[in-house]
């Protein structure tokens, strides 16, 4: 595996998802790579071998990438991996993988998880569409988690949304039966966005029940902006969809 941001491995920003609009390609993430502190420099340079995953664009076998068969779960936008470190200390039964487009939030979660030691926890700088599209198989994810994707909150940057109907069939595609789609959004119209494209979406069902919510669950940490949201009177939206049969999205 080699480092992709060393000089020798250095490689093209990744393609971005996009919905064509008459001529006109629509990104949904735009990206902003920041500057790299030394010690993200370092972990890219030292863990990358470790816990990175660089993109091939071709069915990837992940028994062989964690060294075990085990249930997976997949990270969209995991930003600063906070979320992604909890999950993989509290649930060292399941193999975790987190995509992000942004490499100081990889540069910064490779630190993290060096310094933890933890074997189940492989990260992908790159697109997440073309992830699941190309290298993960259909049917083989127990879980899909999306916390706070950007919420392009001005009206004419909504269709820049990653909850799309396109998009939810990809997600069901590689959910396997039972398997569980959790998102978290603190937007109110984005929340409401969400419902009416995954309430919809054939082989999804709302564990709420349509256009419903549920508390934060455990396995997912209060975020810094979370709670000073809160204190503000913010609202945050958890939704819990569990993998039906097609067909069966009703409540």
């Amino acid at each position: 595996m080699t480092n992709p941001f060393s000089s020798e491995g250095a490689k093209a920003p990744p393609k971005p998802f996009t919905a064509v609009e008459g001529r006109r390609e629509i990104r949904s993430f735009v990206l902003r790579q920041g500057r790299f502190t030394p010690a993200q420099q370092r972990a890219f340079d030292g863990a990358w071998p470790k816990f990175g995953l660089d993109y091939q664009g071709t069915p990837r076998d992940f028994d062989a990438a964690f060294g075990r068969s085990a249930p997976r779960i997949v990270e969209i936008g995991f930003g600063n991996g906070a979320a992604l470190r909890h999950s993989v200390r509290m649930d060292p039964a399941r193999d975790h993988i987190g995509i992000e487009v942004h490499a100081p939030g990889v540069g910064r979660v490779l630190n993290a998880l060096a310094e933890d030691g933890n074997g189940n926890v492989r990260v992908y700088h790159h697109d997440a569409v073309e992830v699941l599209e190309h290298e993960i198989g259909d049917g083989a994810l127990d879980e899909i988690r999306i916390y706070f994707p950007d919420p392009w909150h001005k009206k004419r940057h909504n269709k820049r949304r990653l909850v799309k109907p396109e998009f939810a069939a990809l997600l069901v595609r590689k959910l396997a039966p039972e398997g569980r789609l959790h998102l978290a959004t603190d937007w109110a119209d984005y929340a409401e966005q969400m419902w009416d494209v995954l309430d919809a979406t054939p082989g999804l069902r709302n564990r709420a029940g349509s256009r419903g919510h549920v508390p934060r669950p455990p396995w997912r940490p209060q975020t810094h902006f979370e709670t000073r949201g809160q204190k503000l009177g913010h609202g945050v939206w958890d939704l819990l969809y569990d993998r039906v049969a097609d067909g069966a999205s009703g409540q």
